[in-house]
């Protein structure tokens, strides 16, 4: 037999030896768009942005509310991401402050982080129904809107935005469970971003606080933690167990039994 066949073969192995890997990636995004969690069809102008009813209605709620919530992105990007943002009620507050970032605000150096008390606290994001990802109320909510502000301000890509890997609203979500530990967020493993840390951070706590994050931009990084469980990042793509609240955590399809 030819030895010219060993190169190719060799070469073939190596082929399929990183495509494997990028496949078992992508399955869960395909998965997603195959039933229907997120479509490649879409118009954003036509896209409804409906309240969900999961926020306390402010006139029979007057203790201070603090929620994180998550949609999945509008069109293909839903496949892979969800949009996340807080909304906050101080106590006797007769309406919420909804906190975001939104990526077509920016250009020209205009800022991309949103406060608008103009759309509803849990509005669907393009036709996408909200999730409610962490729901304080009272004192717990108190300590988080005490440094909310500061940490808004604070948030170092003001003018920035970029889908993948970051930064972009996981970004600034995660960034403020950073800034704040009286939140001890849990991100949805499938808000994409959520893992874009500065170089001089790559080694931090993650946004829950109750553990540790390795994190090269986002692109590459591993999570260990009580709230989170062990997540491993891929290209963005996070895999991961939960041993506290068992289930699995898969690229696309976020927590499974459940989504988180």
């Amino acid at each position: 037999m030819s030895t010219s066949f060993i190169p190719a073969r060799r070469f073939g192995r190596a082929t399929l030896w990183f495509l494997a890997p990028l496949l078992l990636l992508l399955a869960g995004p395909l998965f997603a768009l195959a039933f229907g969690k997120a479509s490649l069809q879409g118009d954003w102008r036509t896209a409804t942005h409906r309240a969900a009813g999961l926020a306390p209605d402010p006139a029979t709620h007057p203790e201070p509310v603090v929620q994180v919530y998550a949609s999945r992105a509008f069109a293909w990007r839903g496949a892979f991401a969800d949009h996340t943002w807080v909304a906050v009620k101080p106590a006797d507050a007769d309406h919420y402050t909804r906190y975001e970032v939104i990526g077509w605000y920016g250009g020209g150096a205009r800022p991309v982080v949103s406060v608008s008390s103009q759309r509803a606290p849990d509005a669907e994001w393009f036709g996408a129904p909200p999730r409610l990802v962490r729901d304080l109320r009272g004192s717990e909510a108190q300590a988080v809107l005490a440094k909310l502000d500061a940490a808004v301000a604070a948030y170092p890509y003001p003018t920035t935005y970029r889908v993948w890997p970051g930064p972009n609203s996981n970004t600034f979500i995660a960034y403020l469970g950073r800034s704040i530990p009286e939140l001890r967020l849990v991100m949805p493993s499938t808000a994409v971003g959520k893992d874009y840390v500065p170089l001089a951070q790559i080694v931090g706590p993650p946004p829950s606080h109750t553990g540790i994050a390795i994190s090269l931009f986002g692109l590459v990084g591993i999570t260990a933690a009580w709230d989170e469980g062990l997540e491993l990042n891929v290209l963005g793509l996070v895999t991961g167990i939960d041993l506290r609240h068992p289930g699995l955590k898969l690229p696309g399809i976020g927590r499974v039994p459940g989504d988180g």
